[in-house]
């Protein structure tokens, strides 16, 4: 039991999404949001490329040395009075869930926000066992009411206008006879909060992920906006830690390092609104805590990464940023993409951990701009490695793989033909952008191409300004040759 895959469905996915007006409004808050947010707080911070540089040495030597710094956080929590249990995929994490689930007598379970439990399909898993399984950040309380997946890594419901929201609370929430439902952002935030305080308060059992792991003191870094990853952690009587096995950093040093990018590259903000460092159960004359505490590593693919092409897609923090900047996400929110990671990351992330067969059109869902390889904190080269994918994707005898039909072969063998004679690639170019730039005529595009439906079915397509770009260059070429002035003869030689 993992969580739902519709990657297959990339293409029908993403054609609903463009023609989803209020997918469309919602999306909307992403570039009025979280990009000036995240422009201000780098341009607010003069060191913010020096800590990038200084991000990467920290995540790749943990990851040269995964398997030390795993081992002495597992020691530090031992000592700490804590447990690690250690899965090498999504069934055995599940398991080890509920084995401490049934130790613990635990019935009724809040959870933090965790992607790692979404890519594992822990909350269906464990109602299925009979376990009430409630979400406490508000995001994801908010999907969960509508049985959902996360949209974004840091944003769940960014896919939600206020009056879905509204409408789900409507549906799920009791009220006193009479009373209006809310409307305002505020309102909706204080009926949440009336509604989740009584499940805190009756939880037995609360899971959480993590943003970090320190292997020097055994510790987890939760980063929550709304405080309930600390009210999972501490109201009820055992907390669980779910995370994935490369968020393991030496030292506390190094986890606050990467914490001054995280909220920043997330959403502009300096640092998130609470920041925890969870080091195990409540000691003696601590005024509260759990009594019993554990770590569910889970592997679920990454250590088959570590030696191969696609490692530095271990380095993510996960801040979401490369989903804000990203005009594909943009376009179509992240429930088009079909499973728990969207997005570039989603887009290398998902053929990783599931295999090529089925998501062979996520690679391809980029316009490779780059921007997501420029904003994000740990210099991933996200649009690296979508192109080796869409290599693979090419040569994959795997009839599923979208790039293998015979029109697309065609189509590659023709261009590959074409690109090795370059005069003629540049005149048939330059032939190209008069015609379009005939078509686009006074408008300056095309609402209709032939060939091109797959663009102007959502957008119009923009008209060259005439001229392929290697006629201009070398048109420029002449001129400047042509202005170049001759040079004066030396003494004693004739001009």
């Amino acid at each position: 039991m993992s969580a739902p895959n519709t990657t297959a469905d990339f293409r029908a996915n993403a054609a609903k999404a463009v023609r989803d007006p209020v997918l469309q409004k919602a999306l909307g808050n992403l570039r009025s949001g979280f990009q000036a947010n995240r422009a201000r707080a780098r341009a607010a911070l003069p060191e913010f490329d020096a800590l990038r540089d200084a991000a990467v040495e920290i995540k790749e030597h943990s990851l040269d040395h995964l398997d030390l710094y795993l081992e002495r956080f597992e020691a530090q929590v031992i000592a700490n009075g804590g447990q690690v249990h250690w899965c090498r995929d999504a069934a055995e994490a599940r398991a080890a869930v509920r084995r401490i689930c049934d130790a613990a007598g635990a019935r009724n379970i809040i959870k933090g926000k965790s992607m790692v439990t979404e890519e594992i399909g822990l909350n269906d898993d464990l109602a299925a066992a009979g376990l009430k399984v409630l979400e406490t950040d508000l995001g994801e309380y908010i999907i969960q009411l509508r049985d959902e997946m996360p949209s974004h890594l840091i944003a769940p419901a960014v896919h939600l206008t206020r009056e879905q929201v509204a409408d789900s609370f409507t549906e799920n929430h009791d009220r006193a006879a009479g009373a209006p439902a809310p409307e305002a952002p505020d309102d909706l935030l204080a009926e949440a909060r009336r509604v989740l305080r009584r499940e805190f308060l009756d939880a037995d059992l609360g899971i959480t992920g993590a943003n970090f792991l320190i292997a020097e003191t055994g510790a987890a870094v939760i980063v929550t906006n709304e405080g309930n990853g600390d009210l999972s952690r501490l109201l009820p009587d055992t907390h669980i830690v779910v995370t994935g096995i490369e968020k393991v950093v030496p030292t506390q040093e190094d986890a606050a390092t990467l914490l001054r990018l995280l909220a920043r590259s997330a959403s502009g903000q300096e640092l998130s609104a609470y920041t925890t460092f969870a080091a195990g159960p409540a000691r003696p004359g601590d005024a509260d805590g759990p009594a019993a505490f554990h770590v569910v590593l889970v592997d679920n693919g990454r250590s088959r990464l570590l030696g191969g092409e696609f490692r530095d897609i271990l380095r993510c923090i996960r801040c979401g940023a490369c989903l804000n900047h990203c005009p594909v996400y943009g376009a179509i929110g992240g429930h088009a993409y079909g499973w728990v990671y969207s997005g570039p990351i989603g887009a290398v992330l998902t053929p990783a951990l599931l295999g090529l067969e089925g998501s062979a059109d996520l690679p391809a869902a980029s316009s490779l701009c780059g921007r997501c390889e420029a904003v994000c904190p740990t210099r991933v080269p996200l649009p690296e490695l979508l192109r080796r994918w869409r290599r693979r994707s090419f040569a994959a005898t795997d009839p599923a793989a979208s790039d293998k039909s015979p029109a697309a072969r065609r189509a590659y063998a023709a261009w590959g033909w074409l690109a090795r004679r370059p005069r003629l690639y540049g005149v048939l170019l330059d032939l190209a952008a008069r015609g379009l730039h005939r078509l686009g005529g006074r408008r300056g595009y095309m609402a209709r191409l032939p060939f091109a439906g797959g663009w102007t079915a959502a957008r119009d397509l923009p008209a060259p300004e005439g001229r392929g770009f290697q006629a201009l260059w070398a048109k420029d070429a002449r001129a400047r040759t042509a202005a170049k002035p001759t040079p004066a003869p030396e003494p004693g030689k004739r001009p």
